[in-house]
């Protein structure tokens, strides 16, 4: 594994130095920095490009100046990282790197999960239920996201989810059609989801819609809209819809060790809902706490399920664990809420921002804030889950078909396990295989910045700093984009390969 390690790590450092050393001598022949002198009608024009040249060293031949840029970088190794500077405004690069960074990871890290999920869930599903209405439904929806322009698609978010619904949310009165159309629709979805004879799809539709029809109703007569809060009775709903949900898709409902370690995680979190009230007030809070407080959870999940023990204790602690996720969730996002009528207030009835990263001087507590980061989240998080959601769906349809029809599928049946043993235990994590490989790469590309949505939603993340150091003729900033990208490339190559020999025990990493 050492000898492995060490082979990857040489190669790596390999690719990054030729890459960036071919990137250095295009970008230098791609752009001018002396574009904007040579049209100035300054009278000491003349001047002003020379004193430009000998600062930026350009009568060095261009190899002298990558090795003058590359052991700046390889300082980075020891704690002495120079980039070299915007010579504009001359911010040194590694401030104005690190800041893009943050803002592109918080816009991928959201978009990037919500893809993943939606996309695997749903494609998993159209592939057990090929050639279903649901099957249909989720091809022609994919292709028809694939296909959308991503500027469209945002400016078509800022005009319906962020003006609209802003002057919606003036009197947000839900109609009876609303209620009945949308009640049908995932009524539809939800019966040919989860398939089965005439009479079970029904059933499913009837009792999916009248769900949702009364959620509705009760947004609509709770004022939900303008004061939201799930209380008691929403968090002990939602958590023990998650246990029993959690349960049944990690080891069946059947296996009653499970089942009440998650039932016993939710009650946990169903009798912490009023004592958290307390010790948010006491906590001076931080996103970091609110981090540390999901692992506390977790780990009561893991206690809990070896606490019930039985003849498979991973199992009852490892869904315990993941019932404490959306059960600590629930009370957080119970306590997020209660501050909602304040952020509107501080936004004067317009919440749903349409760009930026976050309201400037926005006077808040740390809930507030979060309500605030969210909403600036919300449009472009949409527009990039939309375009990624597609090809995640697709990708884990066409890979679950494949291992459906898998010999060992059929000896799995043929030993007599039910359906949900064959899928979730045995075909599921094949099925991921494919997408081992492409999700690391997909979500690196994104971290390289997504150029149209940082232009259109105003985040200054790496894409909008790599387009406007070109449009500028600026090339330190350029490199410290390519070598960010480039060391992030050869990460997400090796977590593949690492994702690969976990998945499949055939594969080992030597």
């Amino acid at each position: 594994m050492v000898t492995y390690l060490t082979r990857r790590l040489l190669s790596s450092a390999l690719v990054v130095a030729v890459s960036t050393f071919l990137m250095y001598v295009l970008v230098d022949l791609a752009i001018d920095p002396l574009e904007d002198l040579r049209i100035s009608t300054a009278p000491n024009r003349d001047q002003l490009i020379a004193n430009r040249i000998a600062r930026l060293n350009l009568d060095d031949p261009v190899v002298v100046r990558y090795l003058d840029w590359a052991q700046g970088a390889g300082g980075c190794l020891v704690g002495q990282c120079d980039l070299g500077i915007n010579f504009r405004t001359n911010q040194e690069v590694t401030s104005l790197i690190a800041g893009a960074i943050g803002t592109t990871m918080l816009l991928v890290t959201a978009s990037a999960i919500l893809a993943i999920f939606l996309g695997v869930a749903v494609g998993i599903v159209s592939a057990l239920r090929q050639y279903s209405g649901f099957d249909y439904s989720s091809t022609f929806v994919s292709f028809l996201f694939y296909s959308l322009p991503v500027f469209w698609v945002a400016v078509l978010a800022k005009e319906f989810l962020a003006i609209q619904f802003n002057d919606f949310l003036a009197d947000p009165t839900i109609g009876v059609l609303f209620i009945v159309i949308a009640s049908a629709l995932v009524g539809l979805a939800v019966s040919a989801g989860v398939g089965g004879d005439r009479r079970r799809r029904l059933i499913t539709f009837g009792a999916s819609a009248a769900i949702i029809a009364a959620l509705l109703v009760y947004i609509d007569v709770a004022d939900f809209l303008v004061t939201p809060s799930l209380g008691l009775p929403g968090v002990a709903l939602g958590s023990l819809g998650a246990a029993v949900g959690i349960t049944a898709l990690s080891t069946g409902l059947r296996n009653r060790r499970a089942l009440y370690a998650a039932l016993t995680v939710a009650g946990i979190g169903i009798a912490l809902w009023y004592p958290m009230f307390f010790v948010w007030a006491a906590l001076e809070e931080t996103i970091w706490r609110v981090l540390g407080l999901g692992v506390v959870a977790v780990l009561v999940g893991i206690a809990v399920g070896f606490a019930w023990g039985g003849p498979d204790k991973g199992a009852s602690a490892r869904t315990a664990a993941i019932t404490a996720l959306p059960v600590a969730t629930l009370l957080f996002l119970d306590r997020v809420l209660r501050s909602w009528p304040d952020y509107v207030d501080e936004l004067r009835g317009r919440p749903i921002a349409t760009t930026s990263r976050s309201t400037p001087n926005l006077d808040g507590d740390f809930w507030i804030t979060s309500i605030d980061t969210f909403t600036h989240l919300l449009l472009p998080s949409i527009t990039l889950l939309l375009i990624s959601f597609a090809g995640y769906t697709r990708y884990s349809r066409a890979s679950m078909l494949e291992t459906m029809n898998a010999d060992y599928i059929r000896t799995a049946r043929a030993k007599g396990l039910n359906e949900r043993t064959v899928v979730m235990r045995h075909a599921f994590r094949n099925a991921l295989l494919p997408l081992a490989s492409v999700v690391p790469v997909d979500i690196i590309t994104l971290a390289g910045g997504a150029v149209i949505t940082e232009s259109i939603f105003s985040w200054f993340g790496m894409g909008k700093l790599f387009v406007d150091s070109l449009n500028e003729n600026i090339i330190d900033p350029v490199m410290a984009f390519i070598l960010v990208v480039g060391i992030l490339a050869v990460v997400a190559n090796f977590v593949a390969d690492l994702a690969y020999a976990v998945l499949d025990p055939r594969i080992r990493v030597s």
